[in-house]
């Protein structure tokens, strides 16, 4: 199972398997990172464009998998946990802590715009988002993210305060109404 830099486990033999796709692939399947960031791999960028932006690991029969480009990025931007499914709801103007939180699946070495180096194994971002309860789960047991789990039942009840706070605040009271109940 992959591990993070502290030795704990991240929920995943394979990390790729929970990826639909690079975060730099526009929809008609050209690669946005050798267009906005050219310079900082411009060999990369030039073989690109030989090949009309083509991204080779989109093309389902095509020569590359996920893992095979150097400046492959997948971060999950549905805000729901990927191992229960729990929804975040967050409150606006609050400093309570959200209920999701990012989790890395793989770390990557260096800088994002650190060019892989010939014959270094590429180690790409991919990130998913899981619920507190599932992330602590993940980090401090044998849990997995592939594991069949309903939400915690803390998570639902703060979910559930949550949603309640916000369905108050959508309530109607006149300034005198309010101004009544702070006194």
């Amino acid at each position: 199972m992959e591990k993070a830099p502290g030795g704990t486990s991240v929920g995943v033999d394979d990390p790729y398997a929970f990826v639909e796709r690079c975060d730099h692939l526009t929809d008609d399947g050209r690669c946005r990172y050798a267009v906005e960031r050219a310079e900082n791999d411009p060999e990369f960028a030039a073989e690109r464009r030989a090949d009309d932006l083509r991204c080779p690991a989109a093309d389902p029969h095509g020569e590359w998998e996920w893992k095979d480009c150097p400046h492959f990025r997948a971060r999950q931007h549905d805000r729901e946990c990927v191992r229960c499914g729990l929804e975040e709801h967050r409150v606006a103007n609050s400093i309570e802590r959200p209920l999701l939180e990012e989790h890395h699946l793989s770390y990557r070495d260096g800088s994002a715009d650190t060019p892989q180096r010939a014959g270094d194994e590429p180690a790409h971002e991919v990130t998913v988002y899981l619920c507190r309860w599932c992330h602590a789960k993940v980090h401090r047991s044998w849990a997995r993210i592939d594991d069949d789990a309903s939400p915690d039942p803390e998570a639902v009840a703060a979910a559930e305060g949550r949603r309640s706070r916000e369905l108050d605040e959508t309530g109607f009271a006149t300034a005198a109404e309010r101004y009544d109940d702070e006194r």
